[in-house]
């Protein structure tokens, strides 16, 4: 699975709008609304490199109200949560 982190800036008047129509598309796993330079963070998960030019410039970058998009590519994925379940393996 490819993980990416897309930043992404919006008309300040339709960041909620925009967050829910990005939430809605598939290939993107959570959105989240922040602060800082961009508006939202949008977590993208697909099984394939190929399969995010059909997620972040041909679905995302063309919502209404989405002005800009910056891509970070995951290497790798540390999580606390991931690292419980694996010692958890087994135990009752």
């Amino acid at each position: 699975m490819i993980t990416s982190i897309v930043l992404i800036k919006t008309s300040v008047d339709r960041v909620p709008e925009v967050a829910e129509q990005i939430a809605a598309l598939e290939g993107v796993s959570e959105v989240y609304s922040v602060t800082g330079p961009h508006d939202l963070i949008a977590m993208v998960r697909v099984p394939r490199h190929e399969d995010l030019a059909d997620v972040i410039p041909a679905r995302i970058s063309k919502v209404p109200g989405v002005e800009s998009t910056e891509t970070h590519i995951a290497f790798r994925t540390y999580s606390q949560h991931d690292l419980e379940a694996a010692f958890a393996i087994g135990l009752e």
